[in-house]
């Protein structure tokens, strides 16, 4: 699946959507800055704690980290674990905070 832009993102969290996020960095990153509503589970912690998400593998599931690069990572793990709509936020929290 493609992944997604900040643009896009922001626009259908303006419209109310439903939406399922992963926040793939560290918790001190995670309390500095996050997307309101998304689930924590840094990168390192995700084949452990993955079992959390298996309610969402049909679901289209919006990783992201600072920049892009972990959530990259995230999203290629998952998608090998079953989960066939992983959309990574290109930026990531970098982009998304400056627009």
């Amino acid at each position: 699946m493609d992944d997604i832009r900040v643009d896009e993102l922001k626009e259908r969290i303006a419209k109310g959507e439903s939406l399922h996020i992963v926040d793939v960095r560290e918790d001190w990153e995670h309390e500095e800055a996050n997307i309101e509503g998304s689930t924590l589970i840094p990168l390192g912690d995700l084949p452990t704690r993955l079992s959390e998400l298996d309610n969402l593998k049909g679901e289209e599931v919006i990783v992201h980290c600072k920049s892009g690069g972990r959530s990259g990572r995230a999203k290629q793990y998952m998608t090998g674990q079953g989960f066939s709509k992983v959309r990574n936020l290109l930026g990531g929290m970098d982009e998304f905070s400056q627009s």
